[in-house]
């Protein structure tokens, strides 16, 4: 899960999380993501990783669909 890190970092950098609260099964939400955060996060992975994302995908709900989301397009971009 390449994508985890950069969720971690963003969040740790932007809201104080702590990496260690960062999981899967968290609640983005829980973790203070707004829908301005959400679309901050968006941006930088599109910076990071040079893949424009859709502009009608549903907004993750937890950690782990952010990361399924972004690295099933990291995937995707590569093959």
């Amino acid at each position: 899960m390449e994508s985890i890190g950069l969720i971690r970092d963003f969040l740790k950098d932007r809201l104080g999380v702590e990496p260690d609260k960062v999981v899967p099964g968290a609640l983005l939400a829980d973790l203070g993501v707004d829908s301005l955060m959400m679309l901050e996060l968006m941006f930088e992975f599109e910076d990071r990783y040079g893949i424009k994302l859709s502009r009608d995908i549903k907004s993750p709900r937890s950690v782990g669909d952010m990361v399924s989301l972004m690295d099933g397009l990291i995937a995707k971009s590569t093959s």
